[in-house]
């Protein structure tokens, strides 16, 4: 693992998140190194006899791991490099846009600490998914469900971690009706890709929940799906040619240029070529 400190912007960084998270702090799980965690590390490195000077060098990782060890219970759910090279050939993709894609979506990983596979929950979707069911959002709307049902895009409410399971769970939560719990999955995006719920069907998958269903067993199953995206929305030969603004466009939708994911895409890109 590399140092890191205050102001530190990298796919470690949420790693470190989520062991301080899984280790009793309250922060919230990022790719950012903001000042709640630079308290948090402090506090960490105090309470285990380490220089308190916020900076995650070897011995702070090293203490990190030895705390928080069940972390890596769930390795027998990763892909191997092996699965990334075979899923390359198979689809003649070069290893290196596979990974970009891998690693801009998901950090480099599908599955949380907790052994359930990463998530994002959109408000905006679960608005549009329960209209296209006939249900009227309005009617569901009060004041404690605000931050996951909401008709326009924000990433206000946005935790990431474990805690996008509470919002998932809350949307559930918000009626009995089995449609609204398969609105709720389908305004998910899930594992490793990141593939929204709502395309399960579109995707070859007998339901919303039997897609989810295969998002729990490995990464294997996020690659499997990955492909189909790929297949069934034309990108496959835009992500051959490296056009990664119509990758980007494609996968993240009209506004992917307010966060970046071309840019993000390509310089992941060059990093593993």
């Amino acid at each position: 693992m590399i140092a890191l400190k205050y102001r530190a912007k990298a796919p470690e960084v949420y790693t470190l998140c989520e062991m301080l998270h899984k280790l009793g702090y309250a922060i919230k799980i990022s790719d950012s190194f903001t000042l709640e965690v630079d308290v948090a590390v402090k506090d960490f490195q105090k309470k285990n006899s380490l220089v308190s000077d916020g900076i995650v060098g070897m011995k702070t990782w090293q203490v990190l791991f030895d705390k928080s060890s069940k972390i890596f219970s769930n390795n027998n759910l990763f892909l191997s490099e092996s699965d990334l090279k075979d899923f390359s050939k198979a689809h003649n993709l070069e290893l290196a846009a596979v990974k970009a894609v891998n690693e801009v979506e998901s950090s480099g990983k599908g599955f949380l600490i907790n052994g359930k596979p990463k998530i994002l929950f959109e408000g905006h979707v679960f608005w549009q998914q329960l209209q296209k069911r006939g249900i009227k959002p309005e009617t569901l709307l009060n004041s404690s469900n605000r931050n996951v049902l909401y008709p326009k895009w924000t990433k206000a409410f946005y935790q990431g971690g474990v805690k996008e399971y509470d919002r998932l769970n809350q949307a559930i939560a918000i009626s009995s009706d089995p449609k609204v719990k398969e609105a709720a999955l389908a305004s998910a995006s899930w594992g490793s890709f990141q593939i929204m719920g709502y395309h399960a069907v579109s995707l070859g998958y007998a339901s919303v929940q039997d897609f989810v269903d295969k998002m729990y067993l490995h990464e294997r199953e996020h690659l499997k799906a990955f492909g189909k995206f790929l297949e069934v929305n034309n990108i496959m030969t835009d992500l051959r040619n490296r056009n990664w603004a119509k990758v980007a466009q494609k996968y993240n939708g009209a506004s992917y240029k307010l966060n970046k994911y071309d840019q993000k895409l390509q310089k992941a890109y060059e990093k593993y070529s």
